[in-house]
């Protein structure tokens, strides 16, 4: 998401401001301080302060857990405390220092930021910065990043307020701040990358890059030279760049709502998951090259949509009906997502050849995708002419299927997987909300009981339900009964579901948390992906 273009409407424009600035805060890792902690000297019935009697080291571990107002004003609790403040690594939470109803862009806000910056001899263990308009303070953001460069600032969320007046750019005085082991930075244009010089982040683990104006090569260049960067996190922007990565020491790359021309992982032996989420088709509605190199140890990998992704492995295209050969198989991934829509042929052709390409697959989990036209009757003749997939029939434990429309091709491909995967062990399919489509929630269960056979069911749980999807409705899940017993008691079944809706979820319980421990699900920005 970029910054929201300009408007001759006020209100609009400030409604794309606010979606904006929610984007970005909901993907923001949160401060490790409490606003809601109270510290107070215990004193015993004899007036003794206990707590000042705790060794520094323990002080200074109270005073760090604390917003960085309430951390300077424990030099009034007692003496003993007096001191503890300025040699304490603190955190700065600009709206902490926000009272209610205040502007975030207030120049008292911006007069005590100044003030602690300039009053602490730091470490600053943490500083975020994400309220204000940093355009009408330029003059004080150059002179905090020198004082947090100064200060030893570890960790370090830069965040500018979306302003209709454009694109601000990020300070270079940023990139001199050796001691950065988080950055976080939104809504900003990047610097030209050629007049950064030598500048490295050295001790950089976590790199968030929100809604900010970047060129083809600008995040290469900085994931280049971080030397420890773990987890790299783009959200967001509107210009179509080629992503080129080359790390040894990457473990998660996650970009979402990004607008992608390529992502090339060249060298990651450390890469555990990639994930890409609902990134955005580059000008003109071609595809997005996902091209994967050197990654052995990538478990984790999606989602990938069969109709917006070209998928290139080692120099190789993937194309439907190509024929796999072991140069072509990424055999570390356990954990794979797909987005396909069923109504397109040519999106489906395409699910057999990605599957194919990751035979040591443990989970598959596939989201059906919307689609503008009538949908297609690839029956299960097609896939049967596919012919068995290795990591299908003898890796493949878990399952999910999401926004099920009851779709004639849908249907196909369920009973392929039934019919073949020999190892399956839990299976949900989550139906799509039946405002989005011509079938009722019932309709739509009852082609999936229609699919029962004894020995499929003998084989793995099965449970059946609403969608989690943002369409979706209230959840209706039920555990479908196995084997003989689904025709016999299908009606009781339902009946059940009705009355005791608390039992239906109890037996439902043992398949879920497998499947919890396996399904992708959309990290937020700033989780650590252990």
């Amino acid at each position: 998401m970029a910054r929201p273009p300009s408007s001759a409407d006020p209100h609009l424009q400030y409604r794309r401001t606010e979606r904006l600035s929610s984007f970005i805060h909901s993907n923001l890792p949160d401060p490790p301080v409490s606003t809601t902690a109270r510290l107070r000297a215990a004193l015993t019935s004899g007036g003794v302060d206990r707590i000042s009697r705790l060794p520094d080291s323990l002080l200074r571990e109270i005073v760090s857990r604390l917003p960085a107002k309430d951390a300077a004003r424990t030099a009034a609790l007692a003496a003993r405390w007096r001191g503890v403040w300025r040699s304490t690594p603190i955190v700065l939470v600009d709206t902490h220092l926000l009272p209610n109803g205040a502007s975030a862009s207030s120049l008292d806000v911006t007069a005590t930021i100044s003030h602690i910056l300039a009053a602490h001899p730091g470490p600053f263990r943490c500083v975020h910065l994400t309220r204000g308009r940093m355009g009408e303070h330029q003059a004080h953001l150059r002179l905090w990043l020198r004082l947090l460069a100064a200060r030893g600032v570890q960790e370090l969320v830069l965040v500018n307020r979306p302003s209709p007046s454009g694109d601000v750019p990020l300070p270079r005085t940023l990139f001199t701040i050796s001691t950065l082991t988080r950055l976080y930075i939104g809504v900003w244009k990047f610097p030209d990358a050629a007049g950064l010089g030598g500048a490295s982040f050295p001790h950089l683990r976590e790199l968030g890059i929100c809604s900010v104006a970047v060129e083809s090569g600008d995040i290469d260049l900085v994931v280049a030279r971080s030397p420890v960067l773990e987890i790299l996190n783009i959200q967001g922007t509107m210009n179509g760049v080629h992503l080129r990565l080359v790390s040894k020491s990457l473990r998660c790359v996650q970009i979402c709502a990004f607008v992608l021309e390529s992502v090339e992982v060249v060298s990651a032996p450390c890469l555990e998951r990639l994930i890409l989420s609902e990134c955005l088709s580059p000008a003109g509605g071609s595809c997005t090259t996902v091209k994967i190199g050197n990654v052995p140890k990538l478990s984790l990998f999606g989602k990938l949509e069969t109709g917006k992704y070209a998928l290139e492995i080692q120099d190789t295209v993937i194309m439907a009906g190509i024929k796999t050969g072991p140069s072509m198989m990424v055999t570390s991934v356990k954990t794979l997502s797909l987005k396909v829509r069923f109504g397109v042929h040519n999106d489906v052709k395409m699910v057999p050849a990605f599957l194919k390409c990751f035979p040591c697959l443990e989970a598959l989990h596939i989201m059906s995708g919307k689609c503008d036209h009538p949908p297609g009757k690839l029956n299960l003749e097609f896939w049967e002419e596919v012919g068995p997939i290795v990591g299908v029939r003898l890796r493949m434990k878990v399952m999910t299927f999401l926004d099920y429309h009851a779709q004639q091709d849908e249907i196909a491909f369920l009973q392929y997987i039934f019919q073949n995967a020999q190892v399956l062990k839990y299976v949900l399919v989550s139906a799509v909300n039946p405002r989005y489509t011509p079938l009722s929630t019932d309709d739509m269960f009852n082609t999936l009981y229609a699919l029962s056979d004894d020995l499929w069911l003998s084989k793995f749980s099965f449970a059946i339900g609403g969608t989690h999807g943002p369409e979706g409705g209230p959840e209706t899940h039920q555990q479908k009964p196995q084997a003989d017993k689904t025709r016999q008691q299908k009606p009781q079944a339902d009946k059940t579901r009705q009355q005791k809706p608390q039992a239906a979820k109890t037996r439902q319980q043992k398949p879920q948390a497998a499947i919890a421990k396996t399904q992708q699900q959309k990290p937020k920005a700033g989780n650590r992906c252990n």
